[in-house]
């Protein structure tokens, strides 16, 4: 069997299967945390001064943290997609935000792309989502069509309130294909499902992978009424709109606090690989925060694709902070290659498994990274698609259709403030990303009628 270029050597895959991998028994569980819009700059173990962050910064200290790691796009869908498919989302059909108006929606799930739960399954994985979608509104594609055993949260994009779950006067709230309308804030309804699935799954033969995706922090900003009171009381020189974000993202790390914990009650916490990652980055526009990093959600530049990330596997992954640069789209790879199932079918992303075992970076080589956001809006983008690509160090990258492409080195400028007119560098880059929308071109990003 020819291996792709990216996979460990036979020697490794069989020490795997030798000591039990292959085993159900011995294959972790997999929690998968990832929330919207949480700037690279709005934990304290990245550089928050104005917040706490204990329990998100707790799980980042005992695993390996990613400085740069990257989200697959600027905005929530597409990023989804590459994480369920292992591709980059326009070649799954996702170039931009799936909404429930089709005038206004930019992408459509391809049917046929290989779903992350669907290989799962195959390693002997029971797989349950629990949490935002955003991935499609009706079948084929909602996740119990996609390779979900189980569903329990919202199918759209962000909700107008979290406490009725509504858009747009719609309830996306679901139970498997079930219509349901529960009370509570979104955060804790989430984190108190996730909770249920994790003591249920004590003592089950087969190992689970729960896909936790959060609507929070993404706007509204709506910290719960006693959250947002003692950050004013306890940090009264914020702004309101600064203090609401800083409630609401402690809010949420408390109540992903009560999912860790169920792991560590139910004794399932060393076997328990947690991942832990964001969409795309802050709104700048609604007081988060990116750290030092230029631009936020909606830009190319590093404030809206790079993202906090981190991988906690007790006993597997050691505790240490690196520089090495990952994607979204890496985890699909990481994890089939965790469960033991071979990726037979073409994806773009590479197993991040050497590297978390024993510091093998070889799937960060020879390989360009794309971005693509499409977007609509009269006034807006008007429909159009901005790129960027990244070689090494070296990023070309545009934030807006209307505007040209500029290249920056990473490493000697990391705050992109200094385009560098190299023209050989910048022909092979945009050469590299033409071939790439060669490619994406032959996939349909509109459902046909």
């Amino acid at each position: 069997m020819k291996l792709p270029r990216y996979s460990i050597p036979l020697l490794i895959v069989w020490l795997f299967s030798s000591i039990g991998f292959a085993a159900n028994e011995s294959k972790p569980n997999i929690l998968f945390i990832i929330v919207d819009d949480l700037g690279y700059g709005d934990l304290s173990s990245y550089g928050a001064t104005d917040l706490k962050s204990p329990r998100i910064d707790e799980l980042m200290g005992e695993g390996l943290r990613f400085n740069q790691f990257y989200a697959n796009c600027t905005v929530c869908s597409p990023t989804r997609a590459s994480l369920m498919t292992g591709r980059y989302p326009d070649l799954v059909g996702v170039p931009g935000v799936i909404r429930q108006n089709a005038p206004n929606s930019w992408g459509y799930l391809d049917p046929e792309a290989i779903t992350l739960p669907q290989m799962l399954k195959k390693g002997g994985y029971r797989t349950a989502m629990i949490g935002k979608w955003h991935l499609g509104y009706d079948s084929p594609n909602i996740p119990n069509d996609r390779g979900f055993d189980f569903f329990h949260g919202y199918l759209g994009d962000m909700m107008d309130d979290y406490y009725t779950h509504r858009r747009g006067g719609i309830n996306w709230m679901r139970k498997n294909r079930r219509e349901v309308d529960p009370e509570g804030h979104a955060t804790e309804l989430f984190s108190a499902w996730a909770v249920d699935y994790i003591k249920d799954s004590r003592g089950k033969k087969d190992p689970f992978f729960l896909y936790l995706p959060y609507n929070a922090p993404h706007f509204p900003i709506q910290p719960p009424e006693d959250w947002l009171e003692r950050t004013k009381k306890k940090s009264p020189e914020l702004s309101e709109g600064r203090a609401k974000n800083v409630a609401f993202i402690e809010h949420m790390d408390h109540y992903i606090g009560t999912v860790l914990d169920a792991l560590d009650e139910t004794g399932q916490r060393e076997n328990t690989l947690v991942v832990f990652s964001s969409d795309n980055g802050g709104s700048l526009r609604h007081f988060q925060s990116n750290g030092n990093l230029r631009g936020g959600k909606q830009d190319h530049w590093e404030g809206g694709i790079r993202v906090p990330t981190c991988v906690r596997w007790p006993g597997k992954v050691r505790q240490d902070q690196v520089n090495t640069v990952g994607i979204t789209m890496d985890f699909y790879a990481t994890l089939c290659e965790v469960a033991g199932v071979a990726v037979k079918h073409e994806i773009e992303g590479r197993s991040l498994l050497p590297y978390l075992l024993n510091g093998d970076d070889g799937y960060t080589k020879d390989r360009d990274l794309f971005w693509v956001r499409r977007e609509g809006g009269a006034m807006g983008y008007q429909g159009r698609a901005y790129y960027a690509v990244r070689r090494g160090p070296w990023k070309l990258q545009q934030s807006s259709p209307f505007e040209p492409m500029q290249l920056f080195n990473l490493d000697d400028d990391p705050l992109e403030a200094n385009p560098v007119d190299n023209k050989k560098l910048i022909s092979e880059l945009s050469s590299s990303l033409m071939l790439h929308l060669q490619k994406a071109g032959q996939v349909p990003w509109q459902k046909a009628e």
